[in-house]
């Protein structure tokens, strides 16, 4: 998901428990929210709940961001595998960047220092270099630079030990995935548990990887032509905050799309490399939604989008997006909600532990007060406890 999400480096140390019924079992299993998650979901598709395309998913929807990343390293099987078990409707599985030799592999970022153990390994040393990625400069190790066997030894670990010190406790047991794993292990999985397990892909910085050969729309495309998941109904969303690569992805494929917004007053990268002037401000007008429906089923804003926090990191009044973006035939699966106090609006937090859970319950309904359509979570069992709360208030 989002690259800038600003949220993302905040620190501390501490216990951790999981919030509401469900409870983490010694075999790594949440217990308990099957039921939940199927009573939250009946009768509230986004459509005639025909079983088959956006309409058969429950409204709100809860995605797993990164699989279940509050509970275990990202973009592993291992955190996809528990959003899953928790009950999540969806799980975003994965951020999409390629390697050497053009294979997609799930990472949060083509930077891999933060989320493997890449620097534990000597005979990569060499391998790290400074890059400047979408106008940042960033120094590290890049899956470009690697083929997909070499990336095969590397492990997977968590990314903010600060704010979630249980997750080190997995560091090291998960490889990094392939895209075709993913597809794999999602028809597997669908076969187990006797119901359509969907997945909602992300292109990561097309523009910067169409410049270096490894571009990644006909690549992602290819993959999911050969899985026969590229049709209007797959099980397939798939999203980018380069609006221009998701409409080359609707030529390729015929998939829902979901354009991301990040906050407001930036310029998608891409409208940077073309010197296009419009910000996410012209995109979230009326005027911008409905040009963006023109090519997407969806939009994927920040929730500061969906309502403003002020200077003391309170939520102010909703903006008019949600209603906005439903006049021009979209729905709205904002970014991110995280139990943890520093990821929360200032009123929702619990004292001042950063790894510690504030009131994520009244955050959610906050948000789902104004009619989004889903919200990508990284804990799917506070998601589903939320929207049971919500749906049957």
């Amino acid at each position: 998901m989002a690259a800038r999400e600003s949220n993302e480096q905040a620190s501390g140390t501490g216990r951790r428990a999981l919030l509401g019924a469900a409870v983490l079992g010694a075999g790594g299993t949440v217990l308990g929210l099957g039921g939940t998650a199927r009573a939250a979901g009946a009768g509230h598709g986004h459509g005639s709940g025909s079983g088959r395309g956006l309409g058969s998913l429950p409204v709100p929807t809860v995605i797993g961001h990164r699989g279940a990343s509050g509970y275990r390293p990202e973009h592993t099987f291992g955190s996809y595998q528990l959003a899953l078990d928790m009950g999540a409707d969806i799980v975003e599985a994965g951020d999409l960047v390629p390697t050497k030799d053009g294979h997609l592999v799930c990472r949060h970022e083509p930077e891999i220092g933060g989320t493997t153990d890449v620097a534990e390994h000597p005979e990569f040393a060499g391998r790290r270099t400074t890059k400047m990625l979408d106008g940042v400069q960033v120094t590290g190790w890049f899956t470009e630079d690697f083929t997909l066997a070499e990336l095969k030894r590397l492990r997977a670990v968590e990314r903010i030990p600060a704010n979630r010190p249980h997750n080190t406790l997995y560091n090291g047991r998960w490889e990094i995935p392939t895209f075709e794993e993913v597809l794999r292990w999602q028809d597997e999985q669908t076969r187990r548990r006797g119901k359509q397990v969907w997945i909602y892909p992300e292109l990561k910085h097309p523009t910067y990887f169409r410049k270096l050969g490894l571009g990644l729309e006909e690549r992602v495309a290819k993959v999911l032509r050969r899985h026969g998941k590229d049709r209007k109904n797959s099980p397939v969303i798939l999203q980018s905050f380069e609006p221009t690569a998701v409409e080359r992805m609707n030529e390729l494929v015929g998939n829902p799309l979901v354009v991301l917004l990040d906050a407001a007053g930036t310029r998608p990268w891409d409208f940077t490399e073309t010197g296009d002037r419009r910000t996410v401000d012209d995109l979230i007008t009326p005027k911008g939604l409905k040009t963006i429906a023109s090519y997407a089923q969806g939009i994927g804003p920040t929730l500061d989008l969906i309502i403003p926090r002020d200077a003391s990191g309170r939520l102010t009044e909703p903006t008019t997006l949600v209603r906005d973006a439903h006049r021009a035939g979209l729905i709205l699966h904002p970014y991110t909600m995280r139990n943890e106090n520093p990821f929360l609006p200032a009123e929702f937090r619990k004292g001042g532990d950063p790894d510690a859970y504030g009131d994520v319950f009244g955050a959610y309904r906050a948000y789902f007060a104004t009619g989004i359509d889903g919200v990508f979570t990284d804990n799917p069992d506070t998601g589903l406890l939320a929207r049971e709360d919500f749906v049957n208030r």
